[in-house]
């Protein structure tokens, strides 16, 4: 190894600090990229959507309602979609995605009573509706809430 084969560190060096204002030659000197004169190229510049004291764009627009920060996006499958699976499978939310039933299975998935089921199946979901909860044990299978 010599001077000549000398790298820095991998992620080392990071491209966002470079130096403005440093004459001529650096391709970004004199005004140092903030044009000639204005209220944009001083010291103290207005924030982000000030629109030089009129009412701005985001406090005259209508707000309306609420948004609930503890909401839970529930994904909904009908019992029609575990015919699929063989008899004495264990369904889980794991298996519903291998076998592309589901992709995303957000904060939780939950068992509706839609559609023909003749499994017996022992379906482990993180909550059903009492009419697929009452189909599942009419099969024989178990309805487990995880």
């Amino acid at each position: 190894m010599n001077l000549s084969q000398l790298r820095p560190a991998e992620g080392s060096v990071s491209s966002n600090n470079f130096r403005v204002g440093r004459g001529h030659g650096s391709g970004n000197g004199k005004t140092a990229g903030k044009g000639h004169k204005g209220q944009k190229a001083r010291s103290g510049a207005p924030r982000p959507g000030f629109e030089g004291g009129q009412m701005p764009l985001y406090r005259r627009l209508p707000k309306r309602g609420f948004t609930n920060r503890n909401t839970k996006e529930i994904v909904a499958i009908n019992l029609g979609m575990l015919e699929q699976f063989e008899d004495g499978t264990v369904v889980t939310v794991e298996t519903l995605v291998e076998n592309g039933i589901i992709k995303n299975p957000r904060d939780g998935v939950k068992i509706l009573g839609g559609g023909e089921f003749t499994r017996n199946l022992t379906v482990k979901m993180n909550a059903f509706s009492k009419a697929a909860e009452e189909k599942i044990k009419a099969q024989g299978g178990t309805a487990e809430v995880v």
